[in-house]
């Protein structure tokens, strides 16, 4: 069992990964600013801002291992950067496992070029991919053992079909679809492989990513 500390655990992400976790015994601390509805038997929930040092402080208190789901929107936008690098300081020197869950646009197309950077890519969710991509680079530069998960294109809680298949694939940074063409995965599958990859250590220093 390990200590599990999930920021953003109200959000789309974070909710299905602490959800995961918990369900497997991990002892599992949920931040937030609001409290979270459905907040998994026995989880440890924090509510406050992570941009509060005394706050983020408390939520990292003994943890093996830490998730960022946070979503640079809202009075969050352009500061989720500013977060992780202090999760970073906080963790330095020890082996916690920091698990950055990213964006589809910072993974890479057939060319090589990062999707957030194509024409193709929403102009509207292009500032959140970049903060995301920049936080990233920021915390990779550490020595801590860090992650960076990005989802597949169709991800979210916009997508009605959130059934849990108990499978995905593990791609890097390169984007993959599935035999019709199609890059998704639905939440609870995502947190299946999330909490996998903490469990098992596989990709330290990694960018890497889930999708069918």
């Amino acid at each position: 069992m390990a200590r599990i500390t999930v920021l953003g655990a109200t959000g789309f992400a974070g909710g299905w990964i602490a959800k995961e976790a918990a369900s497997r015994g991990h002892e599992v601390t949920m931040l937030s600013r609001s409290t979270p509805q459905d907040a998994p038997a026995g989880a440890r929930v924090l509510t406050g801002s992570a941009l509060d040092g005394d706050v983020l402080a408390e939520a990292l208190d003994g943890a093996d291992a830490v998730v960022g789901a946070l979503s640079p929107r809202g009075d969050m936008a352009g500061k989720v950067a500013r977060v992780y690098a202090a999760v970073a300081e906080r963790l330095a020197g020890t082996d916690a496992r920091f698990a950055i869950v990213g964006g589809y646009g910072s993974l890479k197309d057939a060319s090589g070029t990062r999707i957030v950077e194509t024409a193709a890519f929403e102009p509207a969710y292009r500032p959140e991919s970049e903060e995301l991509l920049a936080a990233f680079q920021a915390v990779a530069a550490t020595d801590v053992a860090w992650t960076y998960v990005s989802p597949a294109g169709e991800f979210g809680g916009y997508i009605e079909d959130q059934s849990r298949r108990g499978e995905y694939r593990t791609g890097g940074e390169d984007a993959f679809a599935d035999a019709e063409g199609r890059s998704r995965i639905s939440g609870p599958d995502f947190a299946l492989a999330v909490v996998d990859e903490l469990e098992a250590g596989a990709h330290v220093r990694e960018h890497i990513s889930f999708a069918y």
